[in-house]
């Protein structure tokens, strides 16, 4: 292991200690070695963008937004190469939640995830990227 010595301004330390106390954390030195690996893999992530990968994505939307479903199914059908599967599930009166499965390169699975939660009525929207090995997902 590696000792580091970092600054940061007193809002930021406030912001670091109520993550950990929600979180769970042992100390700050765990919280900041986590948060450094997610920084990492993003920017891995990005750095990336030709790589495959496989992506879940998921969000919850209002079912009754004006032709909301049809521009999203709409869009899951253009863009039918990436779609491996996908779950949809009624979770009240108003809302539905979607998970897809996605495959394809890093860029092209994270521009449709932007596409998809960008839309109006789209809420609690997420993309997780996972990336794989040629021939091996």
């Amino acid at each position: 292991m590696q000792r580091v010595t970092i600054t940061l301004d007193d809002d930021l330390m406030q912001e670091l200690d109520v993550l950990i106390a929600a979180r769970g954390d042992q100390n700050r030195s765990e919280a900041i070695r986590d948060l450094v690996r997610t920084g990492l893999k993003e920017a891995t992530r990005n750095s990336k963008g030709d790589e495959p990968c496989i992506g879940v994505l998921s969000y919850v939307y209002d079912h009754a937004a004006r032709d909301l479903a049809r521009r999203l199914t709409n869009t899951f059908h253009h863009h039918h190469d990436l779609t491996i599967a996908s779950l949809h599930v009624h979770l009240d009166a108003e809302n539905c939640l979607e998970v897809g499965i996605l495959k394809g390169s890093m860029n092209d699975v994270q521009h449709f995830a932007d596409h998809i939660t960008a839309e109006r009525a789209v809420r609690h929207g997420s993309v997780q990227i996972i990336p794989v090995q040629d021939g091996k997902g």
